[in-house]
């Protein structure tokens, strides 16, 4: 049973889908990327809920996610807002799963919170350490050109380009994903965002990690139109002990494409680590 709560979070109020059970102060938190919502992870949390207490929350601009009023949209500012989830539910043993942006956010908050995080997952994301922006990052991260791609955006056009970039995404999460973007608040908090992001992050917060030395699960789609397939392999050099598993053919939101396969290896990594 998945349910909903509204918190507030750093003076935010937000929604976070919460279910399963498990030990206390233990539990599976799942951090959403752009342009998502913390319901798009519902195919695994209810399949992930049946041996685990799952909690997956909308990230600030995004889903029923306030705005942050003063624009902070980095990396780092994500990471506090993820360990303000993890204060209220009270966790101390946290499995933490990430997609797209929301990787980076994860790794962000694990470096500073080692000993709270018991495993890391990637889902076609990770520590992307010396990554080139993709066709449309690049156009959000212009003042100006970003503004007025968000200004044209609409359902129709939206939907049509998510669905040539993923021809394998089911045609409800088409336009289930590509109707997040269209919110102001949130055409808004992917610009900053994308635009906050600096050159040498990637490589600082890789130093940090290669010392935690953490568990880690890499699942990607090596069809991903945004992301290359070559980063999955790449994250050993941060993870040295990481199991990576490559899907081929399978796009972005790989855990949509495929749910029963991508929910099969993370079933097979967690209950190892579960308690």
């Amino acid at each position: 049973m998945i349910s909903t709560d509204r918190i507030t979070v750093q003076g935010l109020r937000t929604s976070v889908l919460v279910g399963g059970e498990g030990r206390p102060g233990e539990a599976v938190l799942f951090v959403h990327g752009n342009p998502d919502a913390g319901s798009d992870w519902m195919p695994l949390l209810t399949r992930v809920g049946r041996y685990a207490r799952v909690i997956a929350p909308d990230l600030p601009g995004f889903g029923a996610a306030d705005e942050r009023p003063a624009g902070d949209y980095s990396v780092d500012t994500y990471a506090r807002f993820v360990h303000g989830v993890v204060e209220h539910y009270g966790l101390t043993r946290v499995h933490i799963v990430g997609h797209d942006f929301g990787g980076p956010f994860a790794a962000s908050w694990v470096a500073d919170h080692p000993g709270a995080a018991a495993s890391l997952t990637f889902l076609n994301t990770g520590v992307l350490v010396g990554y080139r922006w993709h066709r449309m990052a690049r156009i959000w991260r212009t003042p100006l050109l970003g503004e007025l791609s968000m200004r044209a955006l609409n359902p129709r056009l939206a939907a049509a380009a998510l669905a040539r970039e993923n021809p394998g995404l089911p045609p409800q999460w088409v336009q289930i994903i590509s109707g997040h973007l269209l919110p102001p608040k949130t055409r808004r908090a992917v610009l900053r965002l994308y635009r906050s992001a600096r050159s040498g992050d990637m490589d600082a917060l890789a130093a940090r990690l290669r010392e935690a030395d953490l568990d880690a699960l890499v699942v990607f789609g090596d069809a991903d139109a945004y992301l290359p397939a070559d980063l999955a392999s790449r994250q050993v050099e941060v993870f040295p002990r990481a199991q990576v598993h490559v899907l081929p053919g399978v796009g972005h939101w790989c855990w949509l494409e495929q749910p029963d396969l991508v929910a099969g290896h993370l079933a097979g990594f967690l209950r190892e680590r579960l308690g």
